[in-house]
């Protein structure tokens, strides 16, 4: 059976925060591509490694964006954390990369995979398309 809303990990999110979190991320990234300012994706680990190994409550881009769907009084809508915490892991090991391909001056990787963040970033804001969710229920289906 290929049921993707089938709770794995027991513990839930809510997919708006998540989506206007990747809104987030992806502004502060393409302010980043635009004024080469590399404290930006610096933030943006720091948040991430705050997000995915601390916890949540600290990481800044999460309490703006909790703020934000409160604002907007937008529903809550609850998924699977575990994809969402496989997506976020890749996001981290792409702003990782990204932030050593700027300082060794590789610019044709910096922008390619600056390219597929922001393709991803795009996917997530737009369409409530999680790549790295994707990968992670290819995952479960073949190896578990």
């Amino acid at each position: 059976m290929n049921n993707k809303s089938c709770p794995i990990s027991l513990v839930s999110v809510d997919s708006n925060i998540a989506r206007i979190n990747a809104f987030y991320v992806g502004l502060i990234f393409s302010i980043f591509l635009v004024t080469q300012s590399s404290a930006l994706v610096f933030f943006l680990i720091l948040d991430f490694v705050t997000r995915i190994f601390l916890n949540k409550e600290y990481s800044l881009l999460f309490i703006l964006s909790k703020n934000t769907k409160n604002i907007l009084k937008l529903e809550t809508i609850k998924v699977d954390a575990a994809p969402k915490k496989l997506a976020s892991l890749f996001g981290l090991v792409f702003l990782v990369t990204i932030a050593i391909l700027y300082v060794l001056n590789l610019t044709l990787l910096f922008y390619i995979f600056s390219g597929i963040l922001l393709a991803c970033i795009f996917l997530e804001v737009a369409f409530s398309y999680c790549l790295g969710c994707e990968i992670y229920h290819i995952y479960k289906r073949v190896f578990v």
